[in-house]
């Protein structure tokens, strides 16, 4: 676990109000600059999906799908196991096929519910991906950009601006990780749980997850 642990910093007031309360932070108004850890491995023995780490060192988010690599359907959770958003795999051909992500809800009841988010769909490009918002009268469009299966990526909004980076993951030293431990740098006026839900739908077209 130390191989995965964060630089030591002072952690971002984003970054601390995420590990401080998952389910409060993951309502998807965290906007300043942050980074993450990102380790491509699930906490749970002989599952698959990945850890997400804040910037002091606690686990802030996770996926840990008990199905087979590549499941139908996965949830990204807080750290205390809450769902926050339902990613399916919606499959025609192997050259169609997209994803669809649902937003996790609670009522007044305390009633999970769910409502459509965004769909990502492989572009025919270089291998990335392109993401479509839903359930507004404007239709904003990301792109994922970066080789198929390869870890070093961006996500970009409409208006061609980075709004989040991934790369793999290094020490003080200069000491580059192996390839499932990764850097996740996110812009500014940046939804934080779009973004980390995008690097899931990323893991799942990629079948890491």
């Amino acid at each position: 676990m130390n191989k995965i642990k964060p630089l030591t910093a002072a952690p971002s007031s984003s970054a601390a109000s995420s590990s401080e309360d998952g389910r409060q932070s993951s309502l998807g108004e965290q906007k300043q600059q942050a980074v993450y850890t990102v380790w491509m491995k699930s906490l749970v023995f002989n599952g698959n999906g990945c850890t997400v780490y804040g910037a002091d060192g606690c686990v802030a988010y996770r996926v840990d799908n008990y199905a087979c690599r590549g499941g139908r359907e996965v949830f990204f959770m807080d750290h205390a196991g809450n769902n926050l958003i339902r990613i399916q795999r919606k499959s025609f051909c192997c050259m169609l096929r997209r994803w669809e992500a649902h937003r996790c809800c609670f009522d007044d009841d305390g009633e999970e519910t769910t409502r459509p988010w965004f769909r990502a769909r492989k572009a025919w490009k270089n291998g990335g991906a392109v993401v479509t918002m839903l359930g507004g009268s404007e239709r904003t469009t990301y792109r994922i950009e970066g080789c198929s299966r390869k870890s070093d990526y961006r996500i970009t909004g409409a208006d061609g601006a980075v709004a989040a980076a991934i790369g793999r993951k290094q020490t003080a030293s200069g000491v580059v990780l192996g390839e499932d431990v990764l850097t996740l740098t996110v812009g500014s006026g940046t939804d934080h749980l779009l973004v980390l839900g995008l690097v899931v739908v990323r893991g799942l077209m990629d079948r890491c997850l």
